[in-house]
């Protein structure tokens, strides 16, 4: 391990709060909670199932209360409210990117943390391009709550996650009773119903099943219906007297919009037409493009399908107390999965002269392709003077299928237990990226297409559409993956535990093998798209994927991760835990196009980046009240490509941060809270020096949430907070975000004993706060493209409990 550039800075701040905390009081004779904290006993991320009070890794355990009063609208939201995540949650219900303290993200998605359901991976790599793991991800009120682990003791618990876990945990009906919610939206157009049940089946047999149906244009004004569909959960558990056997069945299809960056002046603020918080380069004038498959046959993409998963999983998990103090226990699930990715990608904002000539030559206009302008000049009705180049990403996901099975076998003696396990795995990454290009109107309410006519009159472009392919981007982006990861890691882990002392060491050897195909694009060549019998402008020049020529995916990875770990109880309210870990991460679809050789081998050093992570932390408890401080030291090799930008990314980096967590309860009050301060760095970049010592990307100093609710007889209202600090564009470290702080409310009246009304209004102060920008610095133009949080929206739920 290389950590020889960090100072102590963090682990003195968390020795210093630590003896804050110990000599504070924090009202304790005020409260009369009985409760003590961290005592929720944690399995998720850990060696040997313990207390929170007792394990030597930070932890955090939400219940669905908690994500009402932060009142989120996808699931990516949820995560902001986790202390010590990052979550970019401005793409919709999926595609968010998620970083734990200070580890990148360089391209998108969750490259180091894994999502869990139920204890098993949502998808094997949690950043594949236009499949991130939150994608295939719904919370609903199946959910009885959600486990988060985060630092190195993931690094050998689960493959491919040495930043942390986040564990989606199911509700398993052992406690008889539902509930039926409909949520409405007040001031934009949603409308969801969410339903569960669980109870008793016979002697020692129980069940949970429900699910949710939900339909509605979405937070943005898309100009149509951009969310529609649901899923369906359900588990069936046998006790036995030495254990139990759980059945788990999922279906999800799910159609969600999905927002990608969008235009704005640099500081944030609207273009006159298009709003940064309510609007989206979505129209009800952009619903279908054509476009030649991958394997060379006509098929339309329709664009109201947005992110769309469709998931049948079935899984089971056998747990059984052995003779002679042994224990058994099994997770396996397999999953079916295929959908598709559609949304419009703003390439380029300029004025409509510019982009028109650079298509039609000199002197060549625009005119309306559709809308009630068709047929005439472009006005320009905004008087913004300015035109979208937009890309469709337009991505059908053939065959993700995956499964996992997680075996593990334990003994117990007096004082230590010794864990023996082995994880198999395997996923597909069957794709197909079928993009065109189109002109729009910079507009937020239903933007038209617009054509390129020529000085001469010649036509460019066929209702909006330019180009069967991204000529502007060197027509890319027609590809086909046919790709199959296999993974194979045992693992052992030995816990002890005395009097006053915790302690655990881990061990894991991931292996895997990568195998398959992958095509890029071919030569264009002349094709009647739309059997017209006439070949216009843009139909001489249609790009295809090559199949008849694939490159050959074949290679194999190796990495072993540790982690090791202590926790020593000073009192039974105060404790001290240190760990270290190394853990690694195998790099899948991302390599493709750039990183395989011509004989499908990948250099050692793309095939995996490792992470190495030094954490000291302190726990402390009163009557109704905790505090949880970590100090933590990270240096993160990463290999990666990102699409928007079309680059490779090969660099390591440094992290060294304190993390807090705490809280607070007196009478009706509760308050829970986060911080995270990080000072992070690019140590080294093997493709471009000029940004070492430089901020990671949309790395801010602090980020910070707390929620507090109050309850009174029959209501109870909460007030959530979440903010960050200035962040930096890109890695030039030249245009940078300002920081926001974002407010949430939540209210609910107990109408009778069963039935209850909510109200809840996210982001009341209408804040932006923009989240990722394509551009480095601020252009000629002022103008970039970025992705803000959403404006204000509310919604009423209501409740009936059974």
């Amino acid at each position: 391990m290389h950590m020889n550039h960090f100072n102590k800075t963090p682990i003195a701040l968390a020795i210093t709060t630590l003896s804050l905390v110990s000599t504070a009081t924090m009202a304790e004779e005020q409260t009369g909670a009985e409760e003590k904290e961290f005592e929720t006993i944690l399995v998720t991320g850990v060696p040997r199932s313990a207390t929170q009070m007792k394990s030597s890794v930070s932890s955090t355990v939400i219940d669905l209360q908690d994500v009402e009063v932060a009142t989120p609208r996808t699931t990516a939201e949820i995560f902001k409210s986790i202390p010590g995540i990052r979550s970019e949650s401005t793409g919709g219900e999926g595609n968010a990117n998620i970083a734990v303290r200070g580890l990148p993200v360089a391209a998108g998605g969750a490259k180091f943390l894994v999502l869990q359901e139920d204890g098993l991976p949502v998808m094997q790599f949690g950043d594949i391009a236009f499949g991130n793991s939150d994608i295939f991800l719904r919370a609903d009120s199946t959910v009885g709550g959600i486990e988060v682990v985060r630092g190195g003791s993931s690094s050998t618990t689960v493959s491919n996650s040495p930043g942390g876990v986040i564990n989606f945990v199911s509700k398993t009906g052992e406690i008889e009773g539902g509930s039926v919610a409909t949520t409405f939206g007040l001031d934009y157009k949603n409308l969801r119903t969410d339903f569960e049940y669980g109870g008793e089946l016979g002697k020692d047999t129980y069940f949970h099943i429900g699910g949710f149906f939900r339909e509605g244009e979405g937070a943005r004004n898309a100009g149509y219906t951009g969310n529609k569909g649901g899923q369906i959960k359900a588990n069936f558990t046998k006790e036995f007297d030495n254990g139990y056997v759980r059945l788990y069945l999922k279906h999800l299809d799910d159609r969600s919009i999905g927002y990608l960056p969008m235009p704005m002046y640099s500081d944030g603020s609207s273009i006159a037409g298009f709003d940064a918080l309510t609007d989206t380069p979505h129209s009800a004038y952009f619903q279908q493009t054509l476009r030649l498959g991958s394997d060379g046959q006509i098929s339309t993409g329709d664009m109201q399908n947005g992110m769309h998963p469709t998931v049948n999983s079935i899984g089971f998990e056998v747990s059984l107390d052995l003779e002679n103090d042994w224990t058994l226990l099994n997770k396996f699930r397999r999953s079916s999965i295929s959908g598709e990715f559609i949304s419009p990608f703003p390439a380029e904002v300029a004025n409509a002269s510019t982009i028109a000539e650079s298509i039609g030559g000199a002197g060549a206009e625009l005119e309306y392709a559709n809308g009630p302008s068709k047929g005439q000049a472009f006005t320009d009705a905004t008087q913004n003077g300015l035109v979208m180049r937009i890309h469709t990403f337009d991505v059908e996901m053939d065959n993700f299928n995956n499964y996992a099975n997680d075996l593990k076998l334990s003994k117990d003696f007096t004082d230590v237990s010794v864990t023996f396990g082995m994880y198999k795995a395997s996923q597909d990454i069957g794709m197909s990226w079928l993009w065109n290009s189109y002109l729009m109107e910079v507009k937020g309410d239903n933007a038209a297409f617009l054509n390129v006519v020529g000085a001469d009159g010649t036509q460019y472009s066929d209702n909006g559409l330019y180009a069967y392919g991204t000529p502007a981007w060197g027509n890319c982006c027609q590809r086909n993956y046919d790709a199959k990861y296999d993974i194979t890691a045992p693992y052992i882990a030995i816990a002890g535990e005395t009097d006053r002392f915790n302690w655990d060491i881990s061990v894991r050897r991931d292996m895997g093998d990568a195998s398959g195909t992958y095509s890029g694009p071919s030569a264009t060549s002349t094709v009647d798209m739309n059997r017209d019998g006439v070949i216009s402008m843009p139909e001489q020049a249609v790009v295809s994927i090559d199949l008849a020529n694939p490159s050959i995916i074949n290679y194999d990875w190796a990495y072993t991760s540790f982690s090791a770990g202590v926790n020593y109880l000073l009192t039974d309210d105060l404790a001290l835990f240190t760990r270290l870990s190394r853990g690694g991460r195998a790099n899948a679809d991302r390599l493709l196009f750039g990183k395989v050789n011509d004989d499908g081998s990948v250099a050692k050093e793309d095939s995996i980046d490792m992470v190495d992570q030094w954490e000291l932390g302190a726990k402390y408890r009163g009557d109704g009240y905790g505090i949880f401080v970590t100090g933590f030291l990270a240096e993160t090799e990463e290999q990666n490509y990102e699409a928007t930008s079309q680059t490779f990314f090969d660099r390591v980096y440094e992290a060294k941060g304190v993390e807090i967590e705490a809280n607070y309860r007196v009478g009706e009050f509760d308050l829970k809270a986060g911080a995270t301060w990080t000072d992070a760095e690019i140590v080294k970049d093997q493709m471009n020096p000029d940004v070492v010592g430089n901020t990671p990307r949309r790395q801010a100093d602090f980020i910070y949430q707390a929620t507090a609710t109050y309850s009174f007889e029959q209501a109870k209202v909460g007030l959530n907070v979440l903010g960050t600090t200035d962040s930096y564009a890109q890695d030039n470290n030249d245009l940078k975000f300002d920081g926001y702080t974002q407010f949430n409310v939540f209210a609910d009246y107990l109408v009778t004993d069963n039935l209850t009304v909510s109200l809840n209004v996210n982001n009341l102060t209408d804040e932006v706060g923009i989240t990722e920008a394509e551009e480095g610095s601020i252009p000629a133009n002022n103008i970039i493209r970025a992705r803000s949080i959403n404006g204000r929206t509310t919604s009423m739920t209501l409740r009936y409990t059974f």
